[in-house]
């Protein structure tokens, strides 16, 4: 059965940290939905992009993607604002508890921490707010692209959302699927994994 994954967009998210998994993810045979917490018609990206979300977040999920959007100048949309409304964190915390693998890209990684999921966690993020990340994660991993521990998944800024991609199709359906994957996105992976020493 393939893998019932949700990506969760939202005002101003960055373009790349969603639709680099989603294009990997649909093409190693995931079923895979562009979703949002609350009822809407259209997101506006970060970069302009308007994205028609396939519906809102299911209850129940097993791969549960957060993308990154504008955080570091504090902007009144994007990552930063999200933390703030406090809507998006407890969702993806319960999700969590509910069983959900929960991944996040660049500064997805900050509305994870808000949801209590990072405390004593691993994790990374863009690498101009590592030192943001500091206290709410534990330790903050500044030299690897994903961070796996697990049912908590990070990567780095941007283009780490790819290769953390490619490492979850690796993890899930096999180095096969992911190898080939891989192939037809002509990428040149990127496999700096961090892993917990001991899954979760």
């Amino acid at each position: 059965m393939p893998i019932h994954t949700e990506i969760l967009i939202y005002d101003h998210f960055d373009e790349l940290d969603a639709l680099g998994p989603y294009d990997v993810l649909v093409l190693a045979g995931f079923d895979v939905a562009l979703v949002t917490a609350e009822p809407a018609d259209q997101i506006v990206a970060a970069q302009g992009t308007i994205i028609v979300p396939h519906r809102k977040l299911s209850d129940r999920v097993e791969l549960l993607i957060v993308p990154g959007g504008p955080w570091t100048k504090r902007g009144p949309r994007g990552t930063w604002n999200e933390v703030q409304r406090g809507v998006l964190p407890p969702i993806i915390s319960a999700r969590h508890a509910d069983g959900a693998t929960v991944a996040s890209v660049c500064t997805g990684a900050f509305l994870l921490a808000a949801g209590g999921l990072l405390n004593g966690r691993p994790a990374t993020t863009h690498h101009d707010d590592f030192d943001d990340l500091e206290g709410k994660a534990t330790p903050v991993i500044r030299d690897a692209r994903v961070v796996d521990d697990g049912d908590i998944v990070t990567a780095g800024g941007v283009t780490s959302g790819i290769d953390m991609a490619l490492w979850l199709t690796e993890k899930h359906v096999g180095s096969e699927v992911a190898d080939r994957t891989t192939e037809m996105l002509e990428h040149r992976r990127d496999r700096s994994v961090w892993r917990a020493k001991e899954a979760r």
